[in-house]
């Protein structure tokens, strides 16, 4: 005779941890989610000047988080993007700048200035570096060296 016993799902360990879990969730704000207003400013006003004083793509990408629709931090980002060899990144960024701020002097010409300089880059042949005139094959591998 053996009896069989029956457990129950409301009765395990792991689902009383899940119910307490959540109920600490939906009683508890979101205080984690959202900073003040008054420290969410600081951060603001502290990564923007760090973006405009390095001009680093970190420090702008960390000020743009903050204040995503400044189009003088995009600027500042593609700038710092042109610096870094990232021309199609920074054509978008001053091109975001653009569509939010038409009257912003310069951002015309700096669009210019970088397309300009990515398709001479494309029409020269020796562009992408030292190796790329050279041909390497396997033909006569005595000749070459790798």
């Amino acid at each position: 005779m053996t009896s069989s016993v029956r457990i129950t799902w409301l009765s395990r360990p792991g689902f009383l941890v899940l119910a307490f879990v959540l109920l600490c969730a939906a009683t508890r704000p979101l205080e984690a989610a959202s900073l003040p207003a008054d420290k969410a400013a600081a951060a603001l006003k502290r990564d923007s000047a760090r973006c405009r004083a390095q001009a680093s793509v970190d420090a702008c990408y960390d000020a743009i988080r903050w204040n995503p629709g400044d189009p003088a931090l995009l600027v500042a980002l593609a700038d710092a993007l042109v610096r870094a060899q990232r021309p199609a990144d920074a054509i978008r960024n001053y091109r975001r700048a653009a569509a939010l701020a038409p009257n912003m002097p310069g951002v015309a010409a700096k669009i210019s200035a970088v397309e300009a300089k990515m398709s001479s880059r494309r029409a020269r042949p020796g562009a992408a570096g030292g190796a790329a005139g050279k041909r390497y094959s396997n033909a006569a591998p005595e000749t070459q060296s790798h």
